[in-house]
């Protein structure tokens, strides 16, 4: 038998799933045992029971009356999502294994977290402020460009350029074929051969940042990210891991869904309903005509 399950845990199914179901891999992932690659592979190797059966591919959907264990032991419930800020240094990728043997900031993180995923990405020598949640339906959420948050840097860049040239961005630009959105990018200082700069954006591509101001002739040699829509990295030490309270957590998604969608996905915090508004334009009541 393997080890006992206890470890952190994901927030409630939405309704669509717990309705008509969702793929095993899936719910092993939400739970934080795992990563789907991994349940997948948890599966193929016959360790994954569902309602009593061993099951042979990740396509089985299950639902909130599924009986599930892994290694003869029960899934966990599920329990509320959580949110963390952690100040990522340089030189630790993320991502849960590297084929080269590179540390990794789950490999840094303390080790008394629950399995988590990242926020988007940092590549390996950027650094700051990296979001870590123990929900992966939660971090696509936050990734989604049209939910409009702003990701924010500190660039320290090697080359001269002028100001105009960076206003252009706030336009968007296009480059080897890769159309890139608009960018807020404004000189803060000159330091000798290199500039700093505030950066601003909202789609976050694979290395977009680098990518564009080496399009404009400058090197980056440091990069920070400063923000993730309203989390900012504030005076969190480099290394360092802190929790988001859940009522920050709760305000920040109320900015970017309805409140539909966050009851379905169980991250709205319970209260009174609300009453309906109530139909101005109703046509007032015709008074009955008695007859003459």
């Amino acid at each position: 038998m393997g080890k006992k399950y206890n470890r952190g845990v994901s927030s409630p199914l939405p309704t669509k799933d717990i309705e008509r179901g969702e793929r095993i891999a899936k719910r092993l992932a939400r739970a934080g045992l795992c990563s789907r690659r991994d349940a997948e592979r948890w599966i193929a190797d016959g360790r994954v029971k569902v309602d009593g059966r061993i099951i042979d591919t990740p396509a089985v959907l299950v639902t909130a009356a599924s009986d599930i264990e892994v290694d003869g032991h029960a899934l966990p419930a599920i329990g509320r999502a959580r949110l963390w800020r952690y100040h990522k240094p340089p030189g630790l990728i993320v991502s849960a294994r590297d084929p080269q043997g590179r540390p990794t900031v789950f490999d840094a993180l303390p080790g008394d977290m629950p399995r988590v995923v990242a926020v988007g990405r940092l590549d390996l020598n950027s650094e700051g402020l990296l979001l870590l949640t123990n929900d992966g339906a939660l971090a696509r959420e936050l990734e989604l460009p049209a939910n409009g948050w702003m990701r924010r840097y500190r660039v320290r860049a090697h080359g001269r350029l002028e100001q105009p040239a960076l206003d252009r961005l706030a336009d968007g630009l296009t480059i080897e074929g890769v159309r890139y959105g608009p960018i807020v990018a404004k000189i803060e200082r000159i330091q000798k051969s290199n500039l700093w700069l505030a950066v601003t954006l909202t789609e976050g591509k694979n290395r977009e940042v680098r990518k564009v101001l080496a399009h404009l002739g400058l090197e980056v040699n440091r990069l920070i990210r400063v923000g993730f829509g309203p989390f900012v990295l504030g005076d969190l030490a480099e290394g360092k891991v802190a929790e988001l309270p859940h009522q920050q957590l709760m305000q920040a998604l109320s900015r970017t869904e309805s409140e539909s969608a966050q009851q379905a996905r169980g991250w709205r915090k319970p209260g009174w309903a609300r009453p309906r508004p109530r139909n101005k334009t109703r046509p007032a009541r015709q008074r009955r005509q008695e007859p003459a």
